[in-house]
């Protein structure tokens, strides 16, 4: 009898915390001082169980309500029990070209607010973006970083002069050679590792791993290399196509950064 009415309290308290958070879900925006950003909650989660988190830095001219409902991000999040956040960009970029950057400081109160909302796995916070918004989350990984398990970086980066005083865990970049609008970042003698050179070295990368062919989908094809590092790990996926996100690949370096089978989507 006491743990049915247990349940029950438990249930009403979980439906309770839904019908607030449900005011902020979706397209419609959380508001955060003068700023805002959306969030989705995955699809089977029970209202309990600590969240991963993967932050998600929108491309120029977007918006976080596109995020939450694309099928590239949220389509992948949602059914891996990750709670995707979106951050809003003001006049719909991001200031990632200079150190100290007012955005990084608005991220990360963006973390801790969700967290004030939601149980938060703080061992599981991963940071995104594509194109403008891979360059921001690259430059809220250099100088925010210590806690974040892992950077996924699609189709943009910063310099690799930059100077990173933290660095996350982890580091996953994908990028096409035939990008016109964040053009790859070749390397002296035609690096094509150069786009993770900096990462190599803030983490004590050494011997290159080529890994080979793989596809998340049977149209496009990657060829992965990796760096198994002395303070933490760095994986690059190449393909011979421009500016997008590749379809299924947020949801297959979720999979392996969580200890699951990859799969799509």
């Amino acid at each position: 009898m006491l743990f049915r009415l247990l349940s029950l309290i438990s249930a009403l308290f979980a439906f309770a915390g839904s019908s607030l958070w449900a005011d902020c879900a979706g397209p419609t925006a959380c508001t955060l001082g003068d700023r805002s950003y959306h969030l989705r909650l995955p699809d089977d989660w029970n209202g309990t169980t600590p969240l991963p988190v993967l932050l998600h830095f929108h491309g120029w001219g977007r918006q976080g309500d596109l995020i939450v409902q694309h099928r590239r991000i949220s389509g992948h999040t949602r059914r891996r029990g990750v709670l995707l956040v979106a951050p809003n960009g003001e006049r719909r970029t991001w200031d990632f070209w200079r150190a100290a950057s007012g955005d990084v400081d608005f991220a990360a109160a963006v973390i801790e607010d969700v967290a004030e909302r939601y149980p938060v796995d703080r061992s599981r916070i991963y940071i995104s973006g594509y194109s403008f918004g891979a360059a921001m989350a690259w430059r809220f990984a250099c100088e925010a970083g210590d806690g974040v398990a892992a950077l996924l970086a699609i189709s943009g980066t910063i310099s690799q002069e930059t100077e990173c005083a933290q660095a996350p865990r982890e580091v996953r970049q994908v990028y096409g050679f035939e990008d016109s609008v964040m053009p790859f970042a070749f390397g002296p003698d035609g690096d094509e590792t150069h786009p993770v050179a900096l990462w190599r070295d803030r983490l004590g990368c050494e011997d290159q791993q080529r890994l080979g062919r793989w596809q998340a989908v049977n149209w496009l094809t990657l060829d992965r290399r990796r760096w198994d590092c002395a303070r933490g790990r760095v994986t690059l996926d190449l393909h011979s196509g421009g500016h997008f996100i590749p379809h299924g690949w947020i949801g297959w370096q979720l999979d392996q950064l969580m200890g699951q089978e990859p799969r799509y989507p």
